[in-house]
């Protein structure tokens, strides 16, 4: 009995297991990457890369022992060099340093994995042109990095770097650099080397100065570093002569940059410490069209202001200026004027005839039938208002249930309409006759369903739609082609069809968070023009809740990974 109870307990697969079973990829994966020169293993749950892909160019195909007939159609002494290797989205905790065995290497994507360190083999990839590494646990870059002489794009955001090697400035093809959301507290000097750099994020570190340097990269023409803490800018910044978009916010300035950059048009330097602007730092931006100071302390707003004589956009919000100065009037180009949160007496009458701040004088007025919760609105408002240009009309929170049918009357200067926090369960047609419309806010109705002719509003870009009853993708939003901004999160669709939504070439921002999405097409992936796709609390299992914490660019990694091919 007893041996009888001892062959009980034996494993009938001894002597079938290995003791550290190696990751396999399908032997069809490894077929097809030998002819296109691309293998794709994105969200695999690979916690190590399987020995056969590192050794793909090398060993020899199992064909070749079993067809070497010269009419086969697998040719398999025609593969390629395997060019793309993309590995996001797993497990990956190291890398072998056997990588170095594919040496005809462009790109190689590794984001969103759990990588603490790099092996120095990866210098001997001379061809990569692209190594994403985001999303990881880095530590630190090997120096090796700095000799792929022909990499052009390095994105290292969201990992825990603290410091860079000097010999960085080596990579002289770089035009791409994301160093965002890691630990620095410096950059080398040898930064200023990486002349062909046209694309700079260094948001969300620890940054107390910028090096000198960074001034010889000439032809940056984006320069990210808002959320570190510097408390001044190099005036040095002026030589980088390309330079049009540049992002200061949430840093610990106290005097305003000047920065007399010749290309310069967009400028942010929100939630910093300035109190006051001068002359000569507004007379060096003459090409500015957007410039936002909002959260900040500033007082007054200078006379000279006009010397921003190109400028489109102003955002002043939550400052302490108490009274704006007449000259205000003389830009002949701006457009938006934001001054909310600012202890303001009064606005001035000789501003009101400009178009931007009857904006101001426009929502003023409204805002007591705002308050009052009205049913609907006045026609003495509208009687004010005729002839006046009004550009922005604010009816939220109100108890309306139908669009004001006046409103058409505003037809031809129009451009900003609110409607949020009413009753609304129709939207009538009338509203698609304000054909100057740029932005809609519906947010918080009992909307279900919108008009047909929407599709007349071919200069809108924004509608915001949260917060209502919908439970299909509106039907016409496909057509708005000119959208950049849509909305929708806290509804219940079921669905989104990306093959339509792709021909939005300009939308960048999607909510559909909170809604009833139980899956999310692959196809989506190919929206490349997203920058923002909000889609927490949606029913969906795939793609995880960790890939979609990740943020946006991880989202669409994946879901173009799940494209079948």
């Amino acid at each position: 009995m007893s041996r009888f109870r001892r062959v009980d307990k034996m494993d009938p697969l001894a002597g079938f297991r290995t003791e550290n079973t190696e990751p396999t990829v399908p032997y069809g994966l490894l077929k097809a990457a030998r002819k296109s020169g691309q293998l794709n293993l994105c969200g695999r749950g690979l916690t190590e890369v399987p020995q056969n892909v590192y050794r793909l160019n090398i060993d020899t195909p199992e064909e070749a022992q079993q067809n070497v007939s010269f009419g086969a159609s697998d040719r398999w002494w025609e593969q390629t060099d395997l060019k793309k290797l993309l590995l996001s989205s797993n497990q990956l905790t190291h890398l072998s340093e056997d990588i170095r065995l594919l040496p005809g290497l462009i790109t190689l994507d590794l984001h969103d994995n759990h990588l603490s360190n790099l092996p120095g083999t990866l210098g001997e990839l001379q061809e990569l042109q692209q190594l994403r590494l985001s999303h990881n646990q880095l530590l630190s870059l090997p120096v090796e990095i700095c000799t792929l002489k022909n990499l052009c794009s390095l994105t290292l955001q969201h990992n825990l770097l603290e410091s860079l090697p000097e010999e960085l400035g080596q990579l002289e093809k770089l035009t791409e650099l994301d160093l965002s959301s890691n630990h620095l507290k410096g950059l080398p000097s040898t930064v200023g080397c990486l002349t062909s750099l046209q694309k700079v994020i260094l948001c969300h570190n620890k940054l107390t100065s910028l090096p000198d340097s960074l001034a010889q990269l000439t032809n940056v023409t984006l320069l990210d570093c808002s959320n570190n803490q510097l408390t001044d800018v190099s005036a040095s910044l002026s030589k980088m002569l390309k330079l049009e978009q540049l992002y200061l916010r949430h840093n610990r300035l106290c005097h305003f940059p000047q920065l007399p950059a010749p290309a310069l048009k967009e400028l942010y330097v929100g939630n910093n410490q300035i109190e006051k602007l001068e002359t000569e730092q507004l007379a060096s931006l003459t090409a500015l069209s957007l410039l936002e100071l909002r959260d900040n302390k500033i007082k007054i707003l200078p006379e000279q202001i006009t010397l921003l004589s190109t400028l489109t956009r102003l955002d002043l919000t939550n400052n302490d200026i108490t009274i704006l100065p007449a000259s205000l009037s003389l830009l002949p180009n701006l457009k938006v004027l934001l001054l909310e949160g600012n202890p303001l007496r009064g606005i001035r009458r000789d501003l009101l005839t400009v178009g931007d701040t009857l904006e101001i004088r426009t929502q003023v007025c409204i805002a007591k039938y705002m308050e009052e919760q009205a049913g609907s609105i006045p026609d003495e408002l509208f009687d004010a208002a005729a002839d006046q240009g009004v550009t922005t009309a604010n009816f939220s929170k109100n108890q309306l249930t139908s669009i004001p049918p006046r409103l058409v009357e505003l037809h031809s200067s129009l451009s900003d309409i609110n409607l949020g926090f009413n009753k609304l369960t129709y939207c009538s047609p009338d509203i698609t006759k304000l054909l100057q419309l740029t932005h809609i806010d519906l947010r918080n109705n009992q909307l279900r369903d919108l008009p047909s002719e929407m599709k007349n509003l071919t200069k809108l870009h924004s509608i915001i739609l949260n917060y209502n009853r919908f439970e299909s993708f509106p039907e016409v939003l496909y057509q708005v082609f000119s959208l950049e901004t849509i909305l929708l999160g806290n509804n219940q669709v079921s669905g989104v069809d990306p093959c339509r939504l792709i021909k939005l070439v300009h939308l960048s921002t999607l909510d559909l968070s909170n809604n009833d999405l139980l899956n999310v097409p692959p196809k989506l992936g190919l929206c490349t023009s997203l920058r923002c796709l909000s889609l927490e609390g949606n029913p969906f299992r795939t793609p995880r809740t960790a890939i979609v914490a990740r943020g946006t660019d991880a989202v669409l990694e994946y879901l173009r990974s799940r494209i079948p091919t």
